[in-house]
């Protein structure tokens, strides 16, 4: 079907497990993103703890329950390669508030984005003036997320919320996540409980992985598979490069085959749209989640 320019979205069937991301609506505020994922029948949204911070949790909280939905996750925890004692205090106490924020909000999952490299000045940034040596290494920056989620894996523990591992696309090893396959996410994961820490599948960021099908079936049967989020890996690249997501079927994704497996792999919970893409920012949001839907209803639930 065609999606019209008020957003209509017809009858697309069962929309239970769609969940739309409020960062895919990034200029509507909380209610306005609940409000339309509630309008157009989708079961869930998906939380960023800026829309969250500005309404306050319990009421961000009573917003998606007065409208009939769930939370699929909270967005975002992590950034946990800092070198040096400061900056491993400042990331431990943000993360045990983004723990806090997500059970207080109903989030089973907050999703963990690592950190790049000590050396990046910041995303999209220049490497620091003051870089050493030590600062590049990519093998010690991992070890130090090993480090913070044994940190950090007792207090989610506690709080019934599960530390969701995002591997994202290599492209983004320096300035956002050292981890890069869902195999390093399992591996980093393996350590502790599987309802304690968890991976995430994004299709935006893994569908290139030639072990991906295998690393889903390994999440699966270790029961860490926590989230699905769905977009397309579209060209040319946007010139901030993490704005280049789509909608689903507008790149390069092999949706069905990715759904398949994740199927495969015993997941029955939400499947969330995360978009950045400046043009998608820019649209009325009641028509990009009609868009959403539809993209949904024709190229995931299928294969679910």
């Amino acid at each position: 079907m065609s999606v019209g320019a008020a957003g209509d979205l017809g009858d697309l069937g069962d929309l239970a497990r769609c969940s739309l991301n409020t960062a895919t609506v990034k200029r509507a505020t909380l209610r306005e993103a609940v409000d339309v994922a509630a309008r157009a029948g989708l079961g869930a949204v998906g939380l960023w703890r800026d829309r969250v911070e500005e309404a306050g949790t319990a009421r961000a909280a009573k917003l998606v329950a007065d409208a009939g939905l769930c939370v699929s996750s909270l967005c975002r925890g992590g950034f946990l390669t800092a070198a040096h004692d400061d900056g491993v205090a400042a990331a431990l106490d943000d993360n045990r508030r983004a723990i806090a924020q997500a059970a207080e909000v109903g989030a089973p999952e907050l999703v963990f984005v690592v950190g790049g490299l000590p050396a990046a000045g910041g995303p999209e940034a220049p490497v620091r003036g003051d870089a050493g040596p030590g600062d590049r290494d990519l093998v010690a920056a991992r070890a130090r997320v090993a480090d913070r989620l044994a940190d950090l894996a007792p207090f989610a523990a506690e709080h019934g919320v599960r530390i969701a591992l995002e591997p994202l696309h290599p492209l983004f090893a320096a300035d956002r996540a050292v981890l890069s396959t869902l195999g390093q996410a399992l591996d980093l994961a393996a350590p502790f409980a599987p309802q304690v820490v968890g991976v995430v599948v994004d299709t935006y960021h893994v569908w290139w992985d030639p072990a991906l099908e295998a690393s889903i079936a390994r999440a699966g049967a270790e029961r860490r598979l926590a989230s699905y989020q769905v977009c397309d890996w579209c060209l040319p690249l946007a010139p901030v490069a993490l704005n280049s997501r789509g909608h689903l079927g507008d790149g390069y994704v092999d949706f069905a085959a990715v759904t398949r497996w994740v199927a495969r792999a015993g997941y029955t919970g939400a499947v969330e749209t995360e978009i950045f893409n400046e043009a998608v920012w820019a649209a009325d949001p009641a028509v990009t989640v009609a868009t959403l839907a539809d993209r949904y209803a024709r190229l995931v639930r299928p294969h679910l």
